[in-house]
């Protein structure tokens, strides 16, 4: 606490005059690019990685980077708080990108594969269950993350598994389908400070070098969404299937 402390007075005193101006115009109201979603993980910090400003992402974060999926009528199959967050930014903020990031070492697939059940904490283990469907990829027999550890590949595999439940939702499944809407799939190698991203024509996540970024950003450059790399290809009922290999990553 001694150094959040520390921190607020170094940005009271020196920070905040070169900041003041953006801060009076964000105070009129906020208009993100992006929803960004990812792990509560004290590692993983998201303006940081993307070199963003204040008011430049609208950002959701908990502990296995999980988003529960939507029931048949469009409400949460478990804690509202992510279903509202990606409604309040679709609808009111109307973000054309979202990003879900895992990363390495995650204690929540860690806790995973490790049963589930986490002792004295009923919320946590109950909480995990909606990753549940990635471990059950893993365990099926998925080639993502091959080389990696198991619990790397389980947390790859869930970045996967949370895109298919962001997709279940109706608002989601319109957007897309609209063109209105991209879904991204990014993680986090912590030990490199490497930034991977899931291409479908790979089928695996790949480093986000000069020459990935170059070609995102081509596809990005137009004036409509179109699918690509950075979109849920869905069934019929507006799911992904399988290990990944339907889904995708803005890029080719």
């Amino acid at each position: 606490m001694k150094k959040l402390i520390r921190g607020l007075l170094d940005f009271q005193l020196k920070g905040r005059p070169a900041y003041r101006e953006m801060f009076a115009r964000l105070a009129d109201g906020q208009s993100p690019d992006c929803l960004f979603i990812s792990c509560s993980d004290s590692r993983l910090v998201p303006n940081l990685l993307v070199s963003t400003d204040p008011g430049d992402l609208f950002v959701v974060r908990n502990v296995g980077n999980l988003v529960p999926p939507s029931d048949a009528t469009g409400v949460s199959t478990g804690d509202q708080s992510e279903a509202a967050a990606l409604e309040f930014a679709l609808s009111n903020l109307e973000v054309e990108d979202v990003v879900i990031c895992g990363h390495s070492s995650c204690g929540a697939m860690k806790a995973l594969l490790g049963g589930g059940q986490v002792p004295g904490a009923p919320n946590l283990s109950r909480w995990l269950e909606h990753g549940e469907a990635a471990l059950r990829t893993l365990k099926a027999g998925s080639t993502v993350g091959e080389g990696l550890s198991e619990y790397d590949r389980l947390s790859q595999l869930n970045v996967l598994q949370q895109l298919r439940h962001v997709g279940s939702y109706p608002v989601v499944k319109e957007r897309v389908a609209a063109g209105k809407l991209r879904l991204h799939g990014w993680w986090f190698d912590i030990g490199s400070a490497q930034v991977h991203v899931w291409r479908s024509a790979h089928g695996r996540f790949i480093p986000m070098t000069e020459l990935v970024g170059e070609a995102l950003l081509r596809e990005l450059s137009g004036d409509v969404l179109s699918p690509g790399d950075g979109l849920v290809a869905s069934n019929e009922n507006g799911v992904a299937n399988g290990d990944g290999r339907h889904l995708s990553v803005a890029g080719t």
